[in-house]
């Protein structure tokens, strides 16, 4: 059995929908649909989730919100017309998006929640009604039928371990696909709770794991991950293979297929994840597996990635490496401004921390530095804001000693100065830190070494 979900460019149109239509019925082990809300339909246009956040704002400010309204359900009519579904359809995704507005909540974070929810919940009714339109059996389960309860913030949520146990035994029917919202889920208390990251991709991935599905399919609009950014490395090699922890690696520094920690659920299920493209679906796309599902690769490094947004703290005193709690007045400065640090390479009179920029902001960055000169009275003090962080990354480095060294002489011969290198406990990462102007130019000769 699959676990399907397709993202919100993949369910924007009717000409959209008729392509996930035929997937699901091309192979009877997809099962199972996770539907995202309809994303743009071109350059310029605005996402559902968008319109429903400011149809909440509106709510919230006593606004006249009609306009809004019929601008969202018009969205859902489009598709509906598409198909020549009865009116009756849209009149029930109309009857649910007024009495949102209608229905008193707790406080302003449970409303947006709930109302940021139903572009979910409306298209996975709307693709429910389309499917049996179709001739194919689809029934609809909604996150609170399948049990699937969530705890923490209302728009920030995590699932609860009851969950898996629910789904466990949910019974899903024999001769029916089943079609499910994603994003959301309910707390104990019955109140609709979002997912804060990943959004449809959580969701699909906790089926997955709960459901015990032998692949899940996550259809996007690419063909599948690629080696570098096709921005920078012009056409790169497709990734076919890669497992769980290269792809957390890679997504840190700037892989962006979808949020990496939103197929976690999936990856302690041990389910493969299949990336594909909806408007290509016969592309074989990226396989993404379980350590024991190891494979040989078929290159030392399986993916490289930039990311520009890393700021450092360079600092130089003499005999820094004898001096007792010195790190330790340095980490104390970071909590009392509630900051936190990415890596800390460091040599015997130098030190440098590297910062997530998008963290901070001038006022933090001015007081920290000056906090660090009173405290800790370094001979030399610099904040760098051009830093850039490149991530080498593959399962064939651990058993390849020279990859070091060939990424050394591909950025020196090229006149691309190194300021970090680190190689990760887990053996399969090297984190080089260059000027941000160095970096596009640092992965094209990486991958120039390594891919042609």
């Amino acid at each position: 059995m699959k676990v399907v979900k397709f993202g919100g460019s993949s369910l924007a149109t009717g000409a959209q929908f008729e392509k996930v239509i035929k997937i699901v019925n091309d192979d009877f082990e997809r099962k199972v649909i996770v539907t995202s809300a309809p994303g743009k339909r071109f350059s310029g246009d605005t996402k559902v989730t968008d319109l429903l956040i400011k149809y909440a704002n509106t709510v919230i400010e006593n606004e006249d919100y009609t306009n809004i309204v019929k601008e969202i359900i018009s969205r859902y009519h489009e598709i509906s017309d598409h198909f020549d579904l009865d009116n009756s359809v849209i009149k029930i995704l109309h009857e649910k998006l007024i009495n949102l507005a209608k229905t008193n909540f707790s406080d302003e974070e449970h409303l947006m929640a709930a109302f940021k929810a139903h572009g979910e919940f409306l298209n996975a009714i709307l693709l429910t009604h389309v499917l049996n339109s179709q001739g194919i059996k689809a029934v609809l389960i909604d996150p609170k039928q399948a049990g699937l309860i969530v705890h923490g913030e209302p728009n920030d949520a995590d699932i609860s371990k009851e969950t898996y146990l629910n789904l466990d035994n949910l019974k899903l029917p024999k001769d029916s696909k089943v079609v499910f919202p994603g994003f959301f889920g309910y707390s104990k208390h019955g109140s609709i709770y979002t997912f804060s990251r990943g959004g449809s991709d959580i969701t699909g991935a906790i089926l997955s794991r709960g459901l015990h599905a032998d692949l899940y399919e996550n259809f996007t609009d690419v063909d599948a991950i690629y080696v570098a950014n096709n921005h920078i490395v012009k056409h790169p090699q497709a990734i076919k293979k890669m497992s769980y922890r290269e792809m957390r690696e890679l997504s840190y520094a700037g892989f962006s297929v979808f949020q990496d920690e939103a197929i976690i659920p999936a990856v302690k299920g041990q389910v493969p994840v299949n990336v594909k493209n909806t408007n290509n679906p016969s592309a074989e796309g990226t396989l993404i597996v379980p350590e024991q599902f190891l494979f040989n690769p078929a290159n030392q490094i399986t993916g490289i990635a930039c990311s520009k947004r890393f700021s450092a703290l360079y600092l130089h005193r003499y005999l820094l490496n004898k001096e007792v709690g010195f790190t330790l007045k340095l980490l104390k400065i970071f909590y009392k401004y509630n900051i936190s640090y990415e890596h800390m390479p460091s040599g015997i009179d130098d030190l440098t921390v590297i910062f997530d920029r998008t963290k901070l902001d001038k006022v933090t960055i001015d007081h920290l530095c000056h906090d660090v000169k009173e405290v800790l009275q370094p001979d030399y003090l610099e904040w760098i804001d051009d830093y850039a962080i490149i991530m080498v990354v593959g399962e064939g480095i651990a058993h390849n000693v020279d990859t070091i060294g060939k990424i050394i002489d591909s950025l020196t011969e090229n006149n691309i100065a190194i300021h970090m290198i680190n190689q990760g406990a887990s053996r399969i990462s090297i984190m080089i830190g260059t000027q941000e102007s160095d970096a596009d130019e640092a992965v094209k000769q990486i991958y120039k070494t390594f891919f042609n």
